[in-house]
Order: C-alpha cells, then sequence, then structure tokens
C-alpha cells in the first residue's frame, strides 16, 4: 500500500488557514466530516470535479482514514474559502464511473497529478495511466445535501 508523502500533514495544515482567511487555492476546498469513532470533526483539503454533470472527490488512498470516515459519515461540509455548503457523500461503486472520474482527473485538477504520482499510482498526466488506477483509489459522488434529505444513498 502506498503511503503519504511526509510533507502532506504540514501542507494540509496550511490549506485549512489559508481557507479561514478566505483565500481560495484553485480548486483545492475543505471537507470536514466527523470521525467515525470520536465523532469530532475532520478536515482534509480535497479537490472536487465534474464528470458528466456530476461533482466527485478523490481518495488517492482508498483506505485513508478521512475516506473511511466519509463511508461512516456519508455527509459533511464542503468549503471554498468563506462559502460553505452541506454535502452527501456516497462512496462510487460503478467501475465504470470510476474510470471516468478518474480519467477526467489531470485535465480537471492538474495541480493534483503531483500527489497520484508520488503515491505510485500513476507516472504522469496521461488520462489513460489515471484510468488504470481507478480500482486502487476510492471515488465520492458529492450532492449539496438539501433540508429534509437526511437519508443516506449510495451512488452506484
Amino acid at each position: 500500500m502506498a503511503e503519504l508523502p511526509r510533507w502532506l500533514p504540514a501542507a494540509n495544515r496550511v490549506v485549512r488557514v489559508l481557507n479561514r482567511a478566505n483565500l481560495r487555492l484553485g480548486t483545492i476546498h475543505v471537507l470536514t466530516v466527523p470521525g467515525r469513532v470520536s465523532g469530532k470533526p475532520r478536515t482534509t483539503p480535497v479537490s472536487p470535479l465534474r464528470v458528466d454533470g456530476k461533482r466527485y472527490v478523490i481518495a488517492g488512498l482508498a483506505e485513508a482514514q478521512w475516506a473511511r470516515n466519509v463511508r461512516a459519515a456519508g455527509s459533511g461540509t464542503l468549503a471554498y474559502g468563506r462559502r460553505t455548503e452541506r454535502v452527501r457523500l456516497a462512496e462510487v461503486t460503478d467501475p465504470g464511473v470510476r474510470r471516468a472520474v478518474m480519467r477526467a482527473f489531470p485535465t480537471e485538477v492538474p495541480h493534483g497529478v503531483a500527489f497520484f504520482v508520488q503515491l505510485g499510482l500513476v507516472r504522469r498526466a496521461d488520462p489513460d495511466e489515471f484510468e488504470a488506477a481507478a480500482d486502487q483509489v476510492a471515488v465520492f459522488e458529492v450532492d449539496v445535501e438539501r433540508p429534509g434529505s437526511h437519508e443516506g444513498s449510495r451512488a452506484g
């Protein structure tokens, strides 16, 4: 299993501070979900991307703590600067959708390619390589949570 780069925790803290100060960094948003054990809010930077009109986020390590928290909670908040929205998150299990999302990633989120390279999932910003890595990551569909829509649903 790939390991997170050593610099990642410090970089994530910087992103969270900048986000709170309303300083936006490209496509980077801050996702907050309750911890599956503690229930305390846990945050992580993510870069949502749109594919076929739907929004997705990708966990480069399928069993990353934040991905496990998302699976347990199913909802949270997504902040971009001072704009925050309540969202529902459902793990995508359909291999075709997962491949399409991964294929789009290097084009839609070019600044995120280096992270996937460091994890050893791809060698470069090649859509074919990203598509081939779809089974090694977790992909979550992101929907705005509407008032009264608290039932959990899971994407295909």
